[in-house]
């Protein structure tokens, strides 16, 4: 089981660090492919429909092949996937290139997220929130690999290329620790499809809700500083550093307190901190305390999805995939829509006034957090 859960944080590593390479080619990519930031912006749509298409494929193909096989193969295509974005040369290319990575990255979210509830299982004690927090850790050593290259002057393509060797070298190393099927509960590829719960769905409402809280704070965050604090730009960015940090540090913290307050705990009580470091961010005057306050934002979202997932996935262990596949695409909608729904609020408030909405989501969602109560971590239904 050990070696199961290293696979685990070596893939959810191996996700972030695909997605952080991307992220930080942009616009190399953007300059390469002579797209607008406003041609730019609608081509992301189709990466986020692209994740969203893949993550309701993989989810029912996770539940009839199993982890062992989707994990590994959805692992190399979104590793192939992520330098396409980087060989395109026109914004019907890049649009192509976006639309085949999100789904790419879509499935393999999905799938490896089944398997640490598989692990989770397992251990008899909750350990989702960790493997959340190696995502970051692969994203932070993405932007750190991907600074030094492009200070190289390397090209974005052969660079991205290598993404593609070290997902099959993960995965080579990976794989054959992953858990096998239990005996007796083999995997079929005519499993049996059943309806989605409304508990699941359910899950799903307080991951959009949440989620779109931590796009606010991926998308808005910086601008708050530099444009309502009149913050320089170096200070600014210290705002999603912040937030990020803080919901690293929270996530590999949060499995500790979901085993001994449970789940329903880190949810109820995790968007009422959110909620209020929120609030002393619409209200600061004052740079430091603003940055407290995106600190502790963070720290309340940290162990909140993590659980979700998990308590999906256990929700009914034969339809682990589909479960998941519900809560992660509704939550990465939310996610999506956050700047959809900020950006036309500056037109009639201050952005930091925006950000109460977000606040009462926090809140909706930690009173909402009843369904993960009891805490459903070995129980089939």
């Amino acid at each position: 089981m050990r070696a199961a859960r290293v696979s685990t944080f070596a893939y959810f590593a191996l996700n972030g660090f695909v997605v952080g390479m991307w992220v930080v080619h942009i616009p190399e990519i953007e300059h390469r492919a002579g797209v607008t930031h406003a041609t730019l912006g609608l081509l992301l749509l189709l990466l986020g429909g692209g994740a969203f298409l893949g993550m309701q494929v993989a989810g029912p193909l996770t539940d009839r092949l199993g982890t062992r096989r989707m994990v590994p193969l959805t692992a190399v295509l979104c590793s192939a996937f992520v330098v396409l974005p980087g060989l395109a040369t026109s914004g019907w290319t890049l649009g192509v290139a976006l639309l085949l990575f999100g789904f790419g990255n879509g499935s393999l979210d999905v799938a490896m997220n089944v398997h640490a509830v598989e692990v989770e299982r397992g251990y008899g004690r909750p350990v989702m929130s960790a493997f959340h927090a190696m995502w970051s850790i692969g994203g932070v050593c993405a932007a750190l690999v991907g600074a030094l290259t492009l200070s190289w002057g390397w090209n974005p393509s052969a660079t991205l290329s290598g993404v593609i060797v070290l997902g099959v070298v993960v995965t080579a190393i990976a794989a054959p620790t992953l858990l096998r099927p239990q005996p007796g509960a083999a995997v079929t590829d005519k499993a049996p499809r059943r309806k989605t719960s409304t508990r699941v769905w359910a899950m799903a409402v307080v991951a959009f809700l949440l989620m779109l809280c931590e796009g606010v704070a991926n998308d808005w965050s910086v601008l708050h500083l530099s444009t309502i604090l009149d913050a320089p730009a170096a200070t600014a960015a210290f705002a999603y550093g912040s937030f990020a940090t803080a919901m690293t540090i929270g996530r590999f913290a949060a499995d500790r307190v979901a085993h001994r307050f449970g789940a329903f705990a880190i949810v109820r009580y995790g968007g009422v901190v959110a909620a209020l470091g929120l609030t002393v961010v619409v209200f600061s005057p004052w740079i430091p305390l603003a940055l407290a306050g995106w600190t502790v934002f963070g720290i309340g979202l940290s162990g909140c999805i993590p659980q979700l997932f998990g308590a999906a996935g256990h929700t009914d262990l034969e339809s682990a995939g589909t479960n998941v596949s519900r809560v992660a695409g509704l939550g990465y909608l939310g996610m999506l829509a956050g700047p959809m729904i900020i950006g036309p609020l500056t037109v009639l408030m201050p952005l930091n006034f925006t950000f109460l909405l977000p606040v009462v989501f926090c809140l909706v969602a930690s009173g909402a957090a009843r369904i993960l109560r009891p805490r459903p971590a070995l129980v089939t239904v």
